[in-house]
């Protein structure tokens, strides 16, 4: 019941995104767009997953949940950067944090790879937007083993320098590692 009504205040149902809180459903960019964030919207895919791999089948709301992963899927496939693989902090608008961000990509590859891997999610559709992400993340690995370019903690899109590096980017890229070596 909490998870629908947080949805029904946070969720946009036109772009398929989540509002970070309450405090950024008004708020827009410089160019006049909305800020989805993309740890966030990370967060909210991991959670949809994890959520949906201990409810039971037969659960009346596993449809609702399958959905929004759906459409969340879709939507931040469209927003993958082609370049980097990954996806921005800031998901509608990478002017604004032109690096990529790794504990938001990870969380949302974890989330695509499980759903392929789980059924929900079109094999078809999500493997070269799995495949670019998982080659986006490897190259965030740098020569001395550390995972970079992961926005330091905040409640919302920042800037962060390409050294940083936190044990939540790594916990999240270890996720995404699991599933992705399952779609073989």
């Amino acid at each position: 019941q909490h998870w629908w009504e947080t949805s029904k205040l946070l969720y946009d149902p036109q772009r398929h995104l989540y509002y970070r809180d309450v405090t950024w459903l008004h708020k827009t960019n410089a160019r006049g767009l909305p800020v989805f964030w993309s740890r966030g919207n990370g967060w909210v895919m991991g959670g949809l997953a994890r959520t949906l791999e201990y409810l039971p089948a037969n659960d009346s709301d596993r449809s609702r949940y399958e959905a929004q992963l759906k459409e969340m899927a879709a939507a931040v496939a469209a927003l993958q950067d082609r370049k980097s693989g990954l996806w921005h902090s800031d998901l509608l608008d990478p002017r604004d944090y032109p690096q990529p961000e790794v504990s938001g990509s990870a969380l949302i590859t974890f989330a695509l790879a499980w759903g392929v891997n789980q059924g929900i999610l079109d094999r078809a559709t999500f493997l070269p937007v799995i495949a670019r992400a998982w080659k986006g993340l490897v190259g965030q690995i740098y020569a001395d083993g550390r995972l970079g370019n992961i926005q330091q903690t905040g409640a919302a899109p920042a800037h962060y320098l390409p050294s940083s590096s936190y044990t939540y980017g790594v916990g999240g890229f270890l996720l995404a590692a699991e599933q992705v070596a399952k779609l073989n």
